[in-house]
């Protein structure tokens, strides 16, 4: 990889502009007591300004910051993962508009017996997030079933709405068409199915462990009454396939489009929808994903523009200061995602904002990539699953309609506390790098042996 040589802290300005007003305007408005704070000015327009000001500070004509900034936009791996963003929005559009959502819910909760019932509310929050790509879906669709069973059990409702908020983390995590892992992948050249292959050895145990802890900690007082779930298992088949699919490697595209026929053709045959009813659903959800979409082109644009003058080497030289190898490495571009998200609040931006530079790191070390995407995601996903002002918190606590707070919740967060001390052990002890180890990556040629 050929890097640039320049080095300049001004290079860096108009990314620490972008991160003090988005966290800034977020900070302000909590504190005025506005509703979901940290999501009132939208990040496309946080980072528009960060562009003027790149356009303003930064040295060099007009014309060539324009040339970098469109060379930025227009990069391969932006526009892949804009593509992929669009697809997995009409997917999930379609899926829910065909019942799927309700149905996969269903399913689950049919067949949990009522004292593990924080136990399967885990389970199914990680199944849905994992299939639908989004914690936030999850997180929506199971909250008002979640707060009614912990009425009627006698189960802690914080330890239920923690296991829910834990099993949606879960899956945002290791989704295959996860913002995520698609941002984490994209950045670090690496599959989607090989970057899942070793988060998996490290979210797997602290998932089961989590379970167990639920079904020893989580029995209910009383036994809740039986309850007759209404589902279809068709209309979950959408589902099973794109993970089925996507696990065996067949391209992403492809399986978010199969994804999107096979829940087309049931919404159709279940007259869920008519055709253009079904059009405007797969528009819907390319709307939805419109300010990821507008963020991820942008800050392709500001990170050319500050690669260009020099910032993202200065910050990687800070950071090397106290990076003297591998361990150090994918621990400093863990702590640098994991601090960007608390500032931004989003995952996904955390990850954006940071996988060029953790991608020179990884180079400079010889981290494997397939690991360093690993790291990128599951430390940005435990930091967006801790804070109170991310929307999952946010959403997650209105549905409880003021009965708990963030404060009894967050000491029930035991997948998000158990993924990031197993992630801590797995930098220093790698027993999670079995499928690195077998096929070492190739840093010349840029992928696996």
């Amino acid at each position: 990889m050929k890097g640039q040589e320049k080095s300049d802290f001004l290079g860096l300005v108009p990314f620490l502009i972008f991160i003090l007003i988005y966290l800034g305007t977020g900070i302000f408005l909590h504190f005025k007591g506005v509703d979901m704070a940290f999501y009132q000015l939208p990040s496309p327009v946080a980072i528009f300004i960060g562009i003027i000001s790149a356009f303003i500070i930064l040295k060099e004509n007009f014309n060539d910051k324009f040339d970098n900034f469109l060379k930025g936009c227009g990069n391969e791996d932006i526009l892949i993962m804009c593509i992929v963003y669009l697809l997995a929005g009409a997917f999930a559009s379609v899926s829910k508009a065909m019942g799927g959502v309700d149905s996969a819910v269903n399913f689950g909760l049919t067949f949990i017996p009522p004292q593990y019932i924080a136990a399967g509310i885990f389970i199914i929050a990680a199944f849905i997030s994992t299939a639908t790509g989004t914690s936030v879906g999850a997180i929506v669709s199971l909250g008002p079933i979640g707060v009614g069973l912990a009425e009627k059990s006698g189960v802690s409702m914080a330890l239920v709405m923690a296991s829910l908020i834990g099993g949606a983390i879960f899956g945002d995590n290791l989704s295959v068409i996860s913002d995520t892992t698609i941002a984490a992948t994209r950045t670090q050249g690496v599959d989607m199915r090989d970057k899942f292959r070793v988060n998996i050895m490290i979210a797997a145990p602290s998932a089961i462990i989590t379970i167990i802890l639920l079904i020893i900690y989580g029995r209910p007082e009383v036994i809740v009454e039986a309850q007759n779930y209404t589902y279809n298992f068709i209309k979950i088949i959408p589902y099973i396939l794109v993970l089925v699919l996507s696990l065996i490697g067949i391209n992403v595209f492809l399986v978010l489009t199969f994804g999107i026929i096979s829940s087309g053709v049931i919404g159709l045959i279940y007259g869920e929808f008519t055709i253009l009813k079904l059009a405007n659903e797969i528009y819907g959800g390319f709307i939805s994903m419109n300010e990821i979409f507008l963020l991820s082109l942008l800050t392709g644009g500001l990170a050319q523009l500050v690669r260009n003058a020099g910032g993202i080497n200065w910050l990687i030289e800070k950071i090397q200061s106290f990076i003297k190898g591998k361990k150090s490495a994918l621990l400093g571009i863990g702590v640098l995602v994991g601090i960007v998200d608390m500032a931004v609040a989003n995952n996904t931006i955390a990850i954006i904002i940071n996988g060029p530079i953790a991608k020179k790191i990884s180079y400079k070390y010889k981290v494997d990539p397939r690991k360093t995407a690993t790291i990128l995601d599951i430390f940005s996903c435990v930091a967006q699953g801790v804070i109170p002002y991310g929307a999952q918190m946010l959403i997650l606590i209105g549905f409880t309609e003021g009965a708990i707070s963030f404060f009894d919740i967050f000491p029930f967060l035991w997948y998000q506390g158990l993924l990031f001390i197993l992630t801590i052990i797995s930098i220093f002890f790698p027993f999670a790098d079995f499928y690195v180890n077998k096929y070492p990556w190739d840093f010349e040629n840029e992928k696996s042996l």
